[in-house]
């Protein structure tokens, strides 16, 4: 294969481009479902083909094919320079890239698994969705739908460029979930369970007694139960505590991406114009990691999509903005360090500032020590999709489910969870964080942006306490 991207770049010299970087995806994608308990859909997607951008006087054009004999390879590499040069000269915003000053040469890089997904067949993982379908129905007599969802994502990414730059790594993701759907026990409303467990893995994840399908299913039916009776959340402000899934998505969808470079130079953050500022209080620090440690459940990313090394990169510490999310045109124009944020969905797209895992940095409490510093308020868990405007900064998500907390202690359990606001704000009402990080990913959901979407992220957080934060519901 490389010879092939080598052959591509010599085309793309020859044309007299100024950088030109060749990538090729190979990747499969399995997708099962069961709704019901039957059977709804087997899908397997394979994802093969050249993207190359062609960069020419601080302008980048971009091509595809799927094609790769040299033919088809050399119109990929004309069309990517013919765009580039011919916006060279109409061009109102020019991004010349940044150089390294170390490159990587570094060949069938891959994640340590005891049981890969494509070492096992159809029936293995069908099973794993029947398990942990019938652990969630238990045989119950009130649930109104069930279903059960099983992905897989892995292959071969490879990486050359004019620079010198040599890569090619795997990529690994599994994801396993369920979903309950079950009218409350009073009134017309309908209330949901939702559990499941993802990540770059490999199959023994699920072997994990805390992470078998049969626990995992079992924990969605005491959810699904618990939210029948549940009582309908209040609106107004309160003291809040979110789990560690919610939080998480906090850090990626309301403040991630108002981090991302892209987002910065076209006026669309509201963090523009904020380095170096006091965004947060001091307990307040944010990565965007690559490769976190293994005994999370994050998404491995050794290399984004320009070949650039992934890093920890720190993006606010102790309340201060420290840093955005690059790809190497932007590192240049903002002179900020490549953070290895570059990335695209597939090979018919071209990379953009995208997260990694991004997550808050865990406190010093438990979870017990912050129910009981809460005192009153809302514990908001899990979240089932929201809204943001990194533009504005402002944000509103609906949490899966919740508990109304007294006296520092749980009282009832609360359906209707909705919280909103606006994000420095939020940041400035972190009050305390949990001990405990945890990072996730999968297969199924993802991050959406230009068009691009899903596309595998890890997101996570500590559980955070915050002093005030505003919520939807009855009045």
């Amino acid at each position: 294969m490389f010879d092939i991207l080598r052959y591509g770049l010599d085309v793309g010299e020859k044309l007299g481009a100024d950088n030109i970087e060749a990538r090729y995806d190979d990747l499969q994608l399995r997708t099962l479902v069961k709704e019901n308990q039957k059977i709804k859909e087997t899908n397997i997607n394979r994802r093969s083909g050249l993207g190359v951008t062609a960069y020419y006087k601080g302008v980048s054009g971009f091509s595809y094919t799927a094609n790769l004999e040299k033919k088809a390879v050399k119109e990929c590499v004309e069309s990517a320079f013919g765009i580039a040069k011919a916006s060279s000269s109409i061009a109102k915003l020019k991004l010349d890239i940044e150089k390294r000053e170390k490159l990587s040469k570094v060949h069938d890089l891959k994640l340590p698994v005891k049981k890969h997904p494509k070492d096992f067949d159809l029936g293995y993982k069908i099973d794993l969705m029947n398990r942990i379908e019938t652990a969630a129905l238990a045989d119950v007599d009130w649930i109104k739908s069930s279903m059960a969802l099983y992905g897989e994502f892995y292959g071969s990414k490879y990486f050359m460029n004019s620079d010198g730059d040599e890569i090619s790594w795997e990529p690994l993701v599994i994801d396993l979930r369920v979903r309950l759907t079950a009218p409350a026990t009073t009134g017309d409303s309908l209330v949901r369970g939702v559990n499941g467990l993802g990540g770059s893995k490999g199959l023994e994840l699920f072997d994990k007694k805390e992470n078998t399908p049969e626990f995992l299913g079992k924990k969605t039916l005491e959810w699904a139960k618990e939210q029948r009776d549940a009582k309908a959340a209040p609106a107004g402000k309160f003291r809040a505590l979110c789990d560690h899934r919610l939080s998480g998505v906090l850090a990626h969808e309301s403040f991630g991406h108002c981090t991302e470079a892209d987002a910065v130079l076209t006026n669309s953050s509201v963090l523009k114009g904020q380095l170096g500022k006091k965004i947060g209080t001091d307990i307040v620090t944010i990565y965007d990691e690559g490769t976190p440690d293994q005994q999370y459940n994050g998404f491995w990313l050794p290399f984004d999509d320009e070949g650039t090394p992934t890093t920890k990169t720190v993006l606010v510490e102790n309340g201060f903005l420290k840093g955005y999310l690059h790809n190497r045109a932007t590192a240049k124009y903002l002179n900020g360090d490549l953070t290895g944020n570059a990335r695209a969905i597939h090979y018919r797209f071209n990379p953009i500032p995208r997260m990694k895992n991004t997550y808050f940095k865990p406190g010093d409490l438990t979870e017990e020590e912050a129910i009981e510093q809460l005192k009153e308020g809302i514990y908001a868990i899990q979240t089932s999709g929201g809204q943001v405007n990194p533009s504005q900064g402002t944000f509103l998500f609906k949490a899966v489910r919740g508990y109304w907390v007294e006296n520092g202690e749980i009282k009832y359990p609360i359906k209707d969870v909705t919280i909103k606001g606006e994000l420095l704000a939020l940041l400035n009402n972190v009050e305390g964080l949990t001990n405990e990080l945890q990072i996730s990913s999968g297969y199924f959901g993802g991050c959406g942006k230009d068009q691009q979407f899903p596309l595998p992220t890890g997101l996570g957080s500590p559980m955070i306490l915050f002093s005030e934060a505003m919520f939807g519901g009855e009045q």
